[in-house]
């Protein structure tokens, strides 16, 4: 009689599981770090310039906003931002890093919380940020997030792209790398996401060094 073999069947790597590695492992570096987002969340020449045009769009209205900062990582940037707005709600896949924000950093107006912005419903807000963040999924999970962002008001999207044209959101699969590597990045207004907005304005973009791309962030003024 023929034995049965019970196969285990493993568990599809999610990109919670990614993210959870790449600080687990250090894959950003930061070895004397207990978290670290990355030489994006922390190179002087990259998160200045970004701080200051942030404070500045934040201070030109009225009304301090509600932001929303989604994939908000170890919060060295997000910190500087908590004092321009009526509420701030950071939120990040990765259920240590939250907790470890929660208890690093404490203002009033500050929350966060443990989601999976892909597949959970969003905190409501009048503006949303996503920094870096939509580099690394595919492009179905980015639609996913897209979709929600007819919610808000605006848009901060800061993307890695290569220098130069180049032919737009090439797949990828979700935390192993970013969409760089193929000469390619991410462009919401362009197929498949096709994203609808009133306004698109630049704000802000930094060429990296040795070729290595460059960081553009740009305000979309959703509804």
């Amino acid at each position: 009689m023929e034995k049965k073999i019970n196969k285990k069947v493993s568990k599809p790597w999610s990109t919670k599981d990614a993210m959870e590695q790449i600080y687990e492992k250090k894959l950003w570096g930061g070895n004397n770090y207990d978290f670290y987002s990355g030489v994006g969340s922390h190179a002087e020449e990259i998160i200045n310039p970004y701080i200051t045009v942030l404070i500045s769009f934040l201070k030109a209205f009225k009304k301090s906003f509600k932001v929303c900062d989604l994939g908000c990582g170890d919060f060295n940037v997000g910190k500087e931002l908590v004092k321009y707005t009526k509420k701030y709600v950071g939120v990040d896949i990765v259920a240590d890093l939250i907790i470890r924000n929660k208890d690093k950093f404490k203002e009033e107006n500050l929350e966060f919380y443990c989601l999976d912005i892909v597949s959970d419903d969003l905190p409501s807000g009048d503006c949303v940020i996503l920094r870096q963040v939509l580099q690394h999924l595919s492009n179905a999970e980015v639609q996913s997030i897209v979709d929600k962002l007819t919610d808000f008001k605006y848009a901060i999207i800061t993307e890695h792209i290569p220098v130069g044209d180049f032919i737009p959101n090439k797949e990828i699969i979700s935390g192993q790398g970013i969409r760089l590597k193929k000469q390619s990045g991410i462009n919401l207004l362009a197929s498949p996401f096709n994203f609808k907005v009133k306004e698109e304005k630049q704000l802000l973009s930094i060429v990296l060094n040795d070729n290595k791309g460059v960081i553009v962030t740009t305000l979309y003024k959703v509804f």
